[in-house]
């Protein structure tokens, strides 16, 4: 069983029944919530569209990486996202932060993701659920959050 840590974002349509549908999803159909993070606003990248709300969960899987990749990238599609450009906005976005101890990088998948370090809106919630080092990374998010500034995560609420 692998710990692993999902990164949840959405900035189009109920954007909160939106991040309630998904955590629904994962929990019925791929894997246990451990913990949740509370869910943050922030403005989005790149400007110009609606701001996001983003939370962290934490489970455990015994899926393969890709496996998991596709069974996300399937309720994505379930609960409206579809292909688009890159960082256009969307419904729902899922995304693996960490998986186990592992750095992964084939042509599906980058974990973790090169511009962790630079993601508040990923950082914040990410600092409440795993507060210790992260996996690969050495750091805690609370050290790499420190260093953005806290620039791109505005604001926290309950999930």
């Amino acid at each position: 069983m692998n710990r692993i840590y999902l990164a949840l974002g959405s900035n189009l349509g109920d954007r909160r029944a939106n991040l309630r549908a998904a955590l629904a999803a994962l929990e019925e159909h791929v894997l246990p919530i451990h913990q949740r993070s509370a869910i943050w606003e922030s403005p989005p990248v790149p400007a110009g569209q609606p701001a996001y709300l983003n939370a962290v969960i934490a489970s455990g899987t015994s899926l393969f990486p890709e496996v998991l990749l596709g069974e996300l990238k399937a309720i994505e599609h379930a609960l409206g996202r579809r292909p688009s450009a890159r960082w256009s906005p969307r419904p729902i976005d899922i995304d693996i932060v960490f998986f186990g101890d592992s750095a992964i990088e084939t042509p599906a998948l980058t974990v973790p993701h090169p511009r962790l370090a630079e993601r508040a809106f990923v950082l914040a919630p990410l600092a409440e659920v795993l507060p210790g080092p992260l996996p690969v990374l050495g750091l805690s998010a609370l050290a790499l959050l420190e260093r953005t500034g806290l620039q791109g995560a505005v604001r926290r609420e309950p999930f």
